[in-house]
């Protein structure tokens, strides 16, 4: 009996509730508004989980804008100045100080009468024909210049002071300033007045802080190597200026040796003769 109370008590109320004019407007307004809120806090949520992963993203893009670092040149092997170096052949080697005198006056370069040692070396094709000049490896032009001796030239900068010299050439596709990647067109092999027996050729050079090297010591090596034979001819050249002043040094010491034949006076640097008169008191006592 006190359930069916109970429940007739509840269907009484709620029937009560109903009639009222306010009441669904009420019921219907509450509802409205939980199903805003929890749009809003659903709406809340995304955007914060969407500042996030953009937040995330310019974390993880920063810096894409900025120029990127060329590391590949420093990892590219040296390459001959040529498009295809198969067919090609060296007409003068590079004048190297510590060849025989045979090699010596072979890589002698003659113009008006006058000698001049070979800075770099002469490539040209066995048919005597002209082809492209690529960049041996990759850097920026500094120099592009028009000059008959040397049959026009163009300069290519490289880090640490490396400098490679394409000279003899024709039809220039570089102007200064330009990037130049490995194996790209330079110009056309030509000819110059300084080596006019060469032919249709280029005369190619490799220079370190305005020394030139021999081409030839680093073709199919890796750019560092010309650092690090630099490196090591710096050491050995300190070592051999060294060894040449203590030698010098020694002889010198020899010499006053011989003259004095008094090695305690050279050594500590006095006076051990003695006079007349302490000679005289020693004899006394």
């Amino acid at each position: 009996m006190r359930e069916e109370e109970k429940n007739t008590s509840k269907k009484t109320n709620i029937q009560r509730l109903k009639n009222r004019r306010w009441a669904l407007p009420a019921i219907y307004i509450a509802s409205a508004a939980l199903i805003l809120a929890g749009a809003f806090w659903m709406q809340n949520s995304y955007n914060d989980s969407a500042d996030k992963s953009k937040e995330q993203s310019q974390t993880t893009g920063k810096g894409f804008k900025e120029p990127a670092v060329e590391v590949n040149s420093k990892l590219e092997t040296i390459k001959m100045p040529v498009a295809d170096s198969t067919d090609s052949v060296i007409k003068k080697q590079f004048y190297d100080a510590k060849a025989d005198a045979k090699e010596q006056e072979a890589a002698l370069v003659s113009y008006n009468n006058r000698f001049e040692p070979n800075k770099g070396i002469d490539i040209a094709m066995n048919d005597g024909k002209t082809f492209d000049v690529v960049a041996s490896f990759s850097g920026n032009v500094t120099k592009v210049q028009d000059d008959a001796l040397l049959g026009n030239l163009v300069e290519v900068e490289h880090d640490n002071g490396v400098v490679t010299r394409y000279q003899s050439i024709t039809d220039i596709k570089v102007a200064v300033g330009d990037q130049v990647k490995q194996g790209q067109t330079i110009a056309k092999a030509g000819s110059s007045l300084i080596n006019e027996e060469a032919g249709t050729h280029v005369h190619f050079e490799i220079r370190k802080d305005n020394v030139a090297l021999n081409p030839q010591d680093y073709f199919e090596k890796q750019v560092s190597a010309i650092q690090s034979a630099s490196d090591e001819k710096a050491a050995s050249e300190k070592a051999s200026s060294s060894d040449k002043s203590q030698s010098e040094e020694n002889d010198q010491l020899d010499k006053n040796l011989d003259q004095s034949g008094e090695p305690g006076q050279i050594l500590d640097g006095t006076d051990n003769e003695t006079d007349g008169s302490s000679l005289d008191t020693s004899d006394e006592g």
